[in-house]
């Protein structure tokens, strides 16, 4: 495995384990990091991961990334996993549901050297929301 898969898999195993999401993300986001993926209600600075995997963890006691694929390109990772948990607290505004949810995600990350300096990402968001029960009846 290249040396920037290496970074992206250890990135993303700690931010799945949930133990110290601050200091994954004072480790492997660079200050200067742009978040360049829309999520509603947040900036575009590395506190919007942190923020937002507090939030996945809280509302998903059990919060698990599985990963498919990674492949490595020059400066940029590109990675293709699943993320997800049991739907046990609020989540962007949706009460537990107590639904299992499975959320599908590719992304994006540059580095400069050890650090990630950028993301762009795509998340199922409308399978997330069915998933938790606000699609259609």
């Amino acid at each position: 495995m290249g040396d920037l898969k290496v970074l992206t898999q250890s990135f993303i195993d700690e931010i799945s384990s949930g133990t110290d999401i601050d200091a994954a993300i004072d480790q492997y986001l660079a200050e200067d990091f742009v978040e360049h993926e829309d999520v509603p209600g947040m900036d575009n600075t590395r506190d919007t991961p942190r923020v937002l995997f507090k939030m996945m963890h809280a509302a998903f006691p059990d919060f698990h990334i599985d990963v498919q694929d990674l492949i490595e390109d020059g400066d940029k990772v590109a990675a293709r996993f699943t993320m997800g948990g049991t739907h046990a607290g609020e989540f962007m505004g949706m009460p537990a549901s107590g639904n299992v949810v499975t959320i599908n995600v590719i992304d994006i990350f540059q580095f400069r050297g050890d650090q990630c300096v950028a993301h762009w990402g795509l998340m199922d968001t409308p399978g997330m929301m069915d998933q938790m029960g606000a699609g259609p009846e």
